[in-house]
């Protein structure tokens, strides 16, 4: 009775924080928000959107003008209507997305200058900052823009004058977020400020093409050269149901190189063409062999843009009108494919374009939302570099920039090293723990406490308060929400520390099974369990309890009803798993800070925390939808932990056992086993485990030898000699 009203003491109180947490409004006001369709299709986007907000003085603004389409900012003096800028919608030009797959729909404010006059988010589906980082974060993040020119070189991280770059601080606990958010200020300013003139092309050598020689090649030897490339979108990147055709299959190439000019459209053709062409103006051929739609757009009118196509060369963006198309009646290439589509598009009036140096495709598009059915922007693209020998001196050399996840590895790289290193070591040791296991003893376990320990305080000091990177149930969730939608590396590279612990708890458990993460490197569970034993140093081991078998035997089942909810739920709506994966009180406790957080979410994190010093690890027994996941697979591991015979009916270990997970049965349950190693303890004890006690007791009485225990949790027998008999020299034995 006593111990059942303890408990109900205890986990009231819980049970209201939990329900008061759960059932309260999102303090967000632009998470997951219903924005008018016309934001993304009305030539007037400012009937839709605040752009006064981001261009402060402006009394009116144009339609949606350029590709990517921009409007400008105008203000009345004396009379006169003068430009003062530029507003876009991020979401016409780029769909960088955030850590939760989607972008963040931003409205951005240039001035004439090119420096940021305004940031407006309009619309995001990032869960950590809705429940665990104020949305006033980014906010503040955004205004670090103001004042800047477009550009600049601005990354994330400090400043570094030498190398000419200006560094913003991040968001702690928001790293992916703040990553995509600078791509997507960068690239929407450049886009924009590189059509209106702001920002110049960078002007590139132009090509130099040797004669034809030989007979010209076939498709098939323009394709495996990559003379001719390939561009396939499928019904599934767009969000649409596949059925076994692609969305849109387009083959293109450079014209302008005679021995693929002539290929493609016969040597007449090809003169024909370069005839027509002034210098400094590019020709590309484009034919689409299947799809679902048109490339060139079904909303193309005279004088207008063809808004399904671009050319990218580097930052330098090209567009196509009316007057840039010439009719492809025909490809001369032996072995061509049929096709049901085509088009010549010349690239006029920039200096900047070369031949020379490889460029991209990009088919500009609409995605559907599976969750939501939302059309959001999207973009696909393939690069197009001339063959060496289709150049006079071959390719030139260029350097790549390298993208921003690795940017950020490069940083970190002591930081992740010593990640690396820290997990390696907890994985040797834990690799020796027969060696481990056999120095200690049932009353003194320090040969494994000793390095035990030491992981939990590096977990909870260094990893869950320094580093944040305490993994959470949203990750899982968000692979799953990846991989049905949309997979995106760089997205999960990103976060270093994050993506280095998954990839270590991936192969621990299928190797040991989850108890060497949740038993040792979590750190939440670490803390836990470090409250237990402090509490128990402190005098309240009277106070501790285990919950009644019976009764633990339910509840533990309670986590993997809670992983299924939300992994069913986020089937449905992401946003709303997200929400509900607030059960985890990680963010809580290392993220936000438990004093930083409003009452519902602080006294749940405290009083699990509290909980703790009376029982072991209760969060992680009967609530954790991420020790849940991990449960599933550990089932599959490949090494267990060793029994006897005599373990199904001793149950001594089971007794001692603060994970519970030895069952009446006396088997081990390695789903619930957090690998504590004490029963592996006692398992080597010659005075603590019952069958090796007895033993030990009748050698001693008998005078026998106490020989080595082997492998298998027993004393090498002793088998008694042979007796000798003393046989005379030569003769038969």
């Amino acid at each position: 009775m006593q111990l059942s009203r303890l408990l109900a003491r205890v986990l009231a109180p819980l049970a209201l924080a939990a329900g008061a947490l759960l059932g309260s409004p999102a303090r967000a006001d632009t998470y997951e928000v219903k924005l008018p369709p016309e934001l993304s299709s009305s030539p007037r986007l400012c009937s839709y959107a605040p752009c006064q907000e981001v261009m402060p003085g402006a009394t009116h603004f144009s339609e949606r003008k350029g590709q990517p389409p921009y409007v400008e900012a105008y203000r009345e003096e004396n009379g006169q209507a003068r430009l003062m800028g530029y507003v876009m919608l991020s979401t016409d030009i780029t769909d960088i997305p955030a850590y939760s797959g989607k972008p963040v729909v931003t409205l951005i404010g240039m001035d004439t200058q090119g420096r940021f006059t305004g940031v407006k988010i309009l619309k995001h589906s990032e869960p950590i900052l809705l429940l665990g980082i104020p949305e006033a974060a980014l906010v503040r993040f955004n205004d670090q823009y103001l004042g800047k020119f477009v550009g600049d070189n601005i990354e994330i991280g400090k400043s570094r004058p030498a190398e000419n770059l200006i560094g913003l601080d991040a968001i702690t606990g928001a790293t992916v977020t703040v990553i995509a958010q600078n791509q997507v200020m960068m690239t929407s300013g450049s886009a924009v400020a590189r059509q209106v003139g702001i920002l110049k092309p960078v002007v590139r050598p132009a090509a130099s093409f040797p004669p034809p020689a030989g007979p010209l090649p076939d498709w098939a030897a323009l394709v495996a050269e990559g003379s001719v490339q390939h561009l396939r979108v499928r019904p599934e990147d767009v969000g649409l149901k596949g059925e076994g055709h692609p969305y849109m299959e387009l083959w293109f190439g450079y014209l302008n190189q005679p021995t693929v000019g002539q290929a493609i459209l016969g040597p007449e053709g090809y003169a024909s063409l370069m005839g027509r062409l002034k210098e400094d103006e590019h020709a590309l051929f484009i034919i689409r062999t299947d799809g679902m739609d048109s490339f060139k757009g079904s909303g193309f009118v005279r004088g207008g843009i063809y808004d399904r196509i671009q050319v990218r060369q580097d930052k330098d963006s090209y567009t196509f009108r009316d007057l840039d198309y010439i009719n492809l009646w025909g490809i001369q290439a032996a072995g061509a494919p049929a096709y049901q589509e085509s088009g010549i598009f010349i690239i006029r009036g920039h200096k900047g374009f070369s031949g020379a140096y490889p460029w991209k495709l990009v088919f500009l598009g609409n995605r559907i939302d599976k969750e939501s059915g939302a059309k959001t922007f999207a973009n696909f693209d393939q690069e197009y570099w001339l063959p060496a020998q289709r150049l006079v001196g071959g390719r030139p050399e260029v350097i790549r920039p390298d993208p921003t996840w690795l940017k950020v590895w490069k940083e970190r790289a002591l930081e992740v090293a010593a990640f690396v290193l820290f997990l390696a070591t907890v994985a040797g040791v834990y690799a020796q723990r027969d060696r481990l296991v056999r120095r200690a003893s049932h009353r003194n376990k320090w040969a494994v406490n000793g390095f035990k320990y030491s992981a939990w305080l590096i977990s909870i000091g260094l990893v869950g308060f320094g580093a944040m990177a305490q993994p959470s149930i949203t990750q899982v969730l968000t692979w799953f929400h990846s991989l049905l939608f949309q997979w995106q590396w760089a997205l999960f590279l990103s976060d270093p520390l994050i993506f280095v612990f998954w990839i270590f708890i991936i192969l621990s458990v299928f190797i040991w099974g989850r108890g060497l993460f949740c038993g040792w490197l979590c750190p939440f569970g670490s803390l836990s369990e470090l409250l237990f034993k402090l509490g128990r140093a402190l005098g309240l081991k009277r106070f501790q309890f285990l919950l009644p078998a019976p009764l633990h035997h339910r509840l533990k089942y309670l986590k993997y009803g809670i992983f299924g909810g939300l992994l069913a739920v986020s089937f449905f709506s992401m946003g709303l798993a997200e929400q509900l994966a607030e059960v985890e009180p990680f963010k809580t406790t290392f993220l936000v800070g438990l004093f930083q957080r409003s009452g519902p979410y602080t006294l749940f994190a405290a009083g699990l925390l509290g909980l703790s010093l009376l029982t072991e690890r209760p969060f992680c027994k009967y609530l954790c939808p991420l020790g849940a996941a991990l449960a599933m697979p550990t089932t599959f591991r490949w090494f267990g932990l060793r029994r006897k015979d005599e373990c199904t009916r001793c149950k001594a270990c089971a007794k001692g056992c603060g994970s519970q997970a030895i069952d009446p049965k006396g088997n081990i349950d390695a789903r619930e086993c957090m690998l504590c190693l004490d029963c592996m303890v006692l398992y080597y004890d010659d005075h603590a485990c019952p069958p090796l006690a007895q033993e030990r007791k009748r050698r001693t009485k008998a005078g026998e030898a106490l020989t080595p225990i082997d492998a298998r949790g027993y004393f090498i027998p002793i088998h008694p000699a042979a007796p000798r008999t003393n046989t005379p020299p030569g003769a038969p034995r």
